[in-house]
């Protein structure tokens, strides 16, 4: 019998509701099989608020585990022994504090810290494009990333100081060749960061320390000539540009979570071919095969998995590695010519983009460019939908069928206690009443001044992390060293003609506008922390495409700015995008506000919303539900201009 290869690391993006949760989930995942933790954070947590602040409301242990201090981070590890853990954190603009924590609570478990292994995502530059979960402008937050990479290389030399995350990017519609060229870039920004740090001898193995995180789409020939493409590239870049002359320092080392943007509402149970289709693009071809995969559950396009449906995806990748004989053939693709045409078609696009953006100066400078880009690429992706020149089974085609048995009366999915968010936030109180305030004071003191004076952040963090610093503590410190950033929205003021079937609507917007006597107004928000603002973007840029004006000022807001700018903007309709399950007590925080300054403005709602919580929200006064199967954009356009103007048929006749 031949040989097997040793299988990739079996990992679930798993966190929700407090830290004692978590911890019984991993252990439950651990005791399944799986191999490897992927930790999902909560929004406050990773855009440094601790629970109790003003913008976490509503956002508590929503989309991951909420972190606010060490003796959260005990609780999450707890009976875990992160020396034989592989551990992968998704946190970006407040690596540093989650490592800073993680390396405290291995050192009170006696671990060694040099022998730690696993990976901070920290990759903001995407956050800028694409997830929204950014804090600090670029140039501060590029220096953080150099901070981590050379606290790693020194004290944590296993650990992957960095993973350059495409995912979000193929999520925020990226073309394989923008997925190739994005990432690259910014892999090319870091190491440009982080090589004055180190000698010239030791540079090939920091080199050897980035990482990779990476998308695989429903069109698996393409996503896995793309990852034959990203190998061939990444090895080309690591030799020519930096000089790395070992192979082995220059593989493209990475991880993956299989596409979630193309899970449908429509007959979810479909969506488990879909995975399993997507799996085949990072696992046929060993020379491109991924070192870590997780899958997505087959309902996430409905709301939280539960455990089982987790377990579930946890088998897939089971059967596949412990069943089939795939881990015992060399690559199957080698010489296959129609391979061998498609990697060589997308690495000439890559090349391509990247030549762009370096003209442009890089990833950092290029943002704005980027953005732009991959605002269009959905966009079109989303009229080939409309068009039907893209079939998605359930949703555009083969629509009719049975109803799915694995929606049961609870909706499927997994829901989380509304009472989790006051009790983290008891737990936080009683965390700062027990510590020693002067070494607080005395840890944010020194963290402030390493900020100011360029010092590395990662000593003074682990620092802070022992005295009982908090996460809002920590972000707001260096918040005053760094400041604030807002990314581009990428939402142009120019009208584009990729939609078609737009002659109808642009007139049914121009008689209400002549009726109205200026034009209709729609305001596009996003309340709380959610940066997922793809759906917004889109939204947004169909509406101006339409006739429409369009105030949009991206993520991030209170209910009470997006009530200020619809008073000032004279908004005639307000659409709210909430994915990140708070759109209860967002929703009622603005309606409330509304209704206390008399704005009788109609509000519409789209989101992942369960249809309890929609049937809900129309009770308490929204005009309007969308979830992601409404994904004919035009028909939301019409009942927008219904909405505004509900006698215009009559009026026009």
């Amino acid at each position: 019998m031949a040989q097997k290869d040793r299988p990739w690391l079996f990992r679930t993006y798993a966190g929700h509701s407090t830290a004692s949760a978590s911890n019984a989930l991993y252990r439950s995942n651990l005791a399944k099989g799986q191999t490897g933790l992927s930790v999902a954070f909560d929004l406050p947590t990773q855009t440094g608020y601790d629970s109790d602040h003003v913008l976490a409301g509503g956002e508590v242990g929503k989309v991951g585990v909420p972190i606010s201090h060490l003796g959260d981070m005990r609780t999450l590890f707890a009976d875990i022994p992160l020396d034989q853990m592989n551990t992968s954190m998704t946190i970006n603009a407040t690596a540093a504090w989650l490592l800073a924590l993680y390396v405290t609570v291995a050192e009170e478990q006696g671990a060694d810290i040099a022998a730690l292994k696993g990976t901070v995502q920290n990759d903001i530059i995407k956050e800028y494009l694409s997830r929204g979960t950014y804090v600090f402008p670029p140039a501060p937050s590029l220096k953080l990333i150099g901070d981590i990479a050379e606290y790693c290389y020194t004290s944590v030399p296993k650990w992957n100081p960095m993973n350059v995350c495409s995912y979000h990017l193929q999520e925020a519609g990226a073309t394989p060749e923008q997925e190739l060229a994005f990432a690259l870039a910014t892999a090319t920004a870091v190491l440009d960061e982080v090589r004055p740090r180190v000698s010239e001898e030791d540079f090939p193995g920091l080199v050897a320390r980035i990482s990779f995180f990476v998308n695989a789409g429903i069109r698996f020939v393409t996503e896995m000539c793309k990852m034959r493409a990203f190998v061939d590239l990444w090895d080309e870049i690591c030799a020519e540009r930096y000089g790395v002359e070992d192979p082995k320092l220059r593989r493209f080392r990475y991880g993956v979570q299989v596409n979630s943007l193309g899970l449908t509402e429509q007959q979810p149970e479909n969506n488990v071919y879909r995975i399993l289709m997507e799996m085949l693009a990072v696992t046929l071809s060993k020379k491109a095969r991924a070192r870590a995969v997780q899958l997505p559950a087959w309902n996430e396009a409905l709301g939280l998995p539960r455990p089982w449906d987790q377990q579930w995806s946890l088998r897939m990748q089971q059967i596949m590695a412990y069943e089939t004989d795939l881990l015992e053939y060399d690559d199957l693709f080698d010489g296959n010519p129609a391979v061998d045409r498609k990697v060589e078609a997308l690495k000439t696009g890559a090349r391509e983009e990247l030549a762009r953006i370096d003209e442009m100066g890089g990833a950092v400078a290029a943002i704005d460019y980027m953005k732009s880009r991959l605002v269009e690429s959905n966009a079109d992706r989303l009229v080939r939908i409309e068009r039907g020149d893209t079939t998605v089974v359930g949703v555009n085609a083969f629509t009719g069928g049975e109803k799915s048995p694995l929606v049961d009366e609870q909706g499927g999915i997994m829901t989380v206690d509304p009472a989790v968010e006051q009790e983290q936030i008891d737990r936080l109180q009683a965390w700062r009443d027990d510590r020693d305030d002067l070494a607080v004071r005395r840890a944010l003191d020194d963290l402030r001044s390493a900020a100011r004076e360029g010092r590395n952040i990662m000593p003074p963090s682990i620092a802070c992390a022992k005295a009982g610093v908090t996460t809002g503590e920590w972000g707001t410190a260096i918040r005053a060293e760094f400041g604030e950033y807002r990314a581009p929205t990428g939402v142009s003021k120019a009208v584009s003609n990729a939609a078609t079937g737009l002659d109808d609507l642009r007139e049914a917007v121009g008689d209400v506008a002549a009726r109205l006597g200026r034009p209709l107004t729609f305001l596009v928000g996003k309340p709380g922390l959610d940066g997922h603002s793809n759906g917004a973007e889109q939204i947004a840029c169909r509406a101006r495409d339409a006739g429409m004006d369009v105030i949009y000022d991206g993520i991030r807001l209170t209910p009470e700015q997006i009530v200020t700018a619809a008073r000032e903007g004279r908004a005639h309709v307000i659409g709210l995008s909430i994915l990140s399950g708070s759109h209860l007590p967002l929703v009622r925080d603005m309606l409330a506000r509304l209704a206390a300054e008399n704005l009788t403005v109609p509000v519409v709602v789209g989101g992942i919303i369960p249809e309890e919580d929609a049937a809900q929200l129309r009770k308490d006064g929204v005009a309007r539900v969308y979830t992601p199967k409404d994904f004919e954009l035009n028909r939301i356009m019409f009942d927008l201009v219904d909405l505004v103007d509900p006698d215009r048929t009559v009026a026009a006749e």
